[in-house]
């Protein structure tokens, strides 16, 4: 239910913007070298379908690796930051520091040294969804569940291990819902790589497009990114819903 509600809210967002866009061409009597019309938009995107579907596959793999990547790096320095000793102080800090400097300005660096291939979109894709997912995870990782820990500190029973099950376990729904709206984001962040500087993947093809100046093929790659990222985002709520049905 949750993944079928996903799609059919984007294929409504998606029908809106296709209508303003054709209330616009019509209204202002712009030509079809500006906003194609809806037989031109159809025909395109029967042409272009197989390649950008390969295309957003291949974007998508790489935005999944670096969300995984983001996500391992956000719970480690989570869970290292959550104590307010000098040393927790310290790990945010530095992290809120290295997520100060803008994509746009490290991007350059790091196709440099590291080319345009995989492992540079990588990086900026798990660079783009890390911090949101860092804030998340220290502010759950901080906060006490003062009913449950207590008994266990009481005994004596209360290991740094047991203490992260209980914060993760009592916010798996904040964690499910920060997990799946940061896919958005490694996407976006894959995009923004393959766009700037990338030879391959689905941001590449809309720069290509863009150059070319033609809207049918933006409009195209635009559908299968929305609707691939609303299959894959409601994948991650229902695992997130499975897994917490399965430890209640």
């Amino acid at each position: 239910m949750l993944l079928f509600r996903r799609i059919y809210q984007f294929l409504i967002i998606y029908a809106l913007g296709i209508a303003f866009l054709l209330l616009l061409k019509y209204g202002l009597r712009l030509s079809d070298y500006v906003i194609p019309g809806p037989i031109e938009i159809w025909r395109i995107f029967g042409e272009v379908f197989r390649n950008y579907f390969g295309d957003v596959m291949n974007t998508l793999s790489v935005s999944v690796i670096g969300q995984i990547a983001s996500i391992c790096m956000a719970f480690f320095v989570g869970i290292l930051g959550r104590q307010t000793s000098w040393f927790g102080s310290f790990v945010k800090v530095a992290a809120y520091n290295i997520q100060a400097y803008p994509i746009v300005a490290i991007a350059p660096i790091i196709f440099i040294l590291l080319g345009d291939g995989f492992v540079s979109r990588l990086l900026i894709a798990a660079m783009i969804c890390y911090f949101p997912l860092l804030l998340s995870v220290l502010g759950i990782m901080s906060e006490p569940i003062d009913d449950i820990e207590h008994f266990y500190r009481v005994t004596g029973r209360m290991r740094w291990q047991l203490e992260i099950r209980i914060r993760a376990y009592e916010n798996l729904s904040k964690l499910t819902t920060v997990i799946s709206g940061s896919a958005t984001l490694a996407m976006a962040g894959t995009i923004v790589a393959e766009f700037i500087a990338a030879n391959e993947g689905i941001g590449y093809s809309i720069r290509v497009a863009l150059y070319q100046s033609d809207l049918s093929k933006v409009l195209a790659a635009l559908f299968l990114i929305g609707i691939t990222l609303s299959v894959y985002q409601g994948l991650l709520e229902l695992i997130g819903h499975y897994i917490k049905e399965k430890l209640k």
